[in-house]
């Protein structure tokens, strides 16, 4: 597949659906989070992806503030025994924090390839000079 030229798909269509960022067919995921080592359709090598903790971020910030916000409030307007918290708050946490992980490593993922993001790597002086033709 090397002469196969690909569409350039948009990171938040396939990273949602946990689809290959690059052919749009395969998929992304072995277990719930955890990567396939490359795309069985196109063959795209999966290394290059690290989003670290950027899911659990955005999944905090974004879906388990409000449920935190909740939890206070319930505090405040009726000072709630734990087990109450540990009936309502608890369910409620877990059920906005877990669904939009996978989604958001996925678009984290498909985003990295569609800007082809790397890691840094440091360059020798010489190196630079004789790569930039200077």
């Amino acid at each position: 597949m090397a002469d196969t030229t690909f569409p350039k798909l948009e990171p938040y269509r396939v990273g949602l659906r946990g689809r290959c960022p690059r052919c749009g067919e395969g998929h992304l995921f072995e277990g719930f989070l955890k990567l396939k080592p490359r795309c069985e359709v196109c063959g795209l090598d999966y290394s290059y992806a690290d989003p670290a903790d950027g899911p659990a971020f955005f999944a905090i910030t974004f879906a388990c503030l409000p449920s935190a916000l909740f939890a206070v409030w319930l505090e405040l307007a009726y000072q709630a025994p734990y087990w109450v918290h540990a009936f309502t708050t608890l369910p409620i946490m877990l059920a906005t924090l877990l669904p939009p992980l996978r989604p958001l490593k996925g678009w984290l993922v498909a985003s990295q390839y569609h800007h082809k993001a790397a890691e840094a790597r440091l360059v020798r002086l010489g190196e630079a000079e004789d790569a930039n033709g200077w």
